[in-house]
């Protein structure tokens, strides 16, 4: 059961701290009044003595997460650890009656996804898969726009995304839950069901491998996947961890095409073009915060005792697109997939800005890129 609480701020535990936890998350709570950090765990005594120094909260190891967990002002654990790890995490804190915000993907299979939003439900806690993009301003745009008929009917969606991974990078450990499609693919694959508004019916998939490169000993280096939707619209994408770093989707309509330039990462600013017959305009989006919005929503949920969105159910449909296209690639064959009615999805209403963040430094980690 989830604990009885009578403040108003919720109190995290943020597990993991790598890259994004250092750049974005622990920064991110400073613009999020509703929540505070009151400890963080890491297998790193450095990291874990110079964070907890610095952001003024209780230190634990990885080993001793139990008794962080039974802390009194731990209510949530934002889970920041490898991909393969967000289970077993997710699980033990449920079990501790701490509410779960886990990074995506969820995690590496249905089988586990299923694990843990059933254990959150039968002990009475939230999770909450960490989709920051369902709050930011540039691609709650890009649905209002599509919801007004500004392009007509959307047909297509295509997109790329990829990057140079560090060599011995964390991404590139298939037992760790990396590669390319895992890391990259999550974000076409989410945006393409936010914007057609529904889920796909079938997937056909393709691999890049690299065998004369060693950071792809273990994962694929890149994989394209086409994806039907219901009505016979079609997503196609190509995510690489070998390739000159692109971030962009475009949605094309029967009356005209929105494109997003740099609609999926975290920093920086964003540019959005809406091209009608009537000519092009295009739309700047300042550089924010994306992190503290998924803190606040979810802290709202937890304070209020309402609905999340996105759910544990929204981060398990795209790790079962990611299981069905890495199963065509291997087989060589499109796959079907069935789905039941999904009643919530980020809407225009959800867009929350907070000003970007300044990076700090960061202790005994790197950036996954080259």
């Amino acid at each position: 059961m989830a604990r009885r609480r009578s403040r108003r701020q919720v109190g995290y535990a943020v597990i993991g701290l790598g890259h994004i936890a250092q750049s974005a998350v622990l920064p991110a709570f400073a613009h999020a009044k509703n929540s505070k950090l009151v400890a963080i765990v890491s297998s790193d005594e450095e990291k874990r003595r110079k964070l907890a120094r610095r952001y003024k909260c209780e230190a634990f190891a990885i080993d001793d997460l139990d008794t962080c967990l039974d802390l009194p002002e731990v209510d949530a654990v934002y889970i920041a650890e490898p991909n393969d790890r967000h289970c077993d995490f997710a699980v033990r804190a449920s079990r501790s009656g701490v509410h779960v915000l886990c990074e995506k993907p969820l995690a590496i299979s249905e089988e586990e996804c299923r694990r843990m939003i059933d254990a959150c439900r039968d002990a009475g806690v939230k999770l909450m898969t960490a989709y920051r993009l369902h709050f930011e301003p540039s691609n709650l745009e890009v649905i209002k726009l599509i919801e007004q008929r500004r392009i007509g009917e959307p047909r297509f969606f295509s997109s790329t995304f990829a990057y140079q991974v560090k060599p011995g990078n964390i991404r590139t450990s298939a037992e760790r839950g990396g590669g390319a499609i895992w890391d990259l693919g999550v974000y076409c694959i989410n945006a393409a069901r936010y914007l057609f508004r529904a889920d796909p019916i079938e997937v056909f998939a393709m691999r890049a491998d690299r065998s004369d490169d060693p950071r792809f000993e273990d994962v694929h280096e890149g994989m394209s996947l086409l994806l039907k939707f219901p009505g016979d619209r079609l997503a196609q994408f190509t995510v690489s961890f070998g390739s000159f770093e692109q971030d962009q989707y475009r949605i094309v309509g029967t009356k005209g095409e929105i494109v997003l330039d740099q609609g999926y990462e975290y920093e920086g600013p964003r540019t959005l073009e809406l091209s009608t017959e009537n000519g092009t305009r295009t739309r700047r989006f300042k550089p924010s915060d994306q992190f503290a919005p998924e803190l606040i929503a979810f802290s709202r949920a937890v304070l209020d005792d309402t609905a999340i969105e996105p759910d544990g159910e929204e981060g398990l449909r795209d790790v079962r697109i990611i299981v069905a296209a890495l199963k065509s690639a291997r087989e060589n064959r499109p796959l079907t997939l069935v789905w039941p009615p999904r009643h919530r999805r980020p809407e225009p209403r959800d867009r929350m800005y907070r000003p970007p963040v300044r990076e700090p430094p960061s202790v005994n980690v790197q950036a996954p890129t080259q």
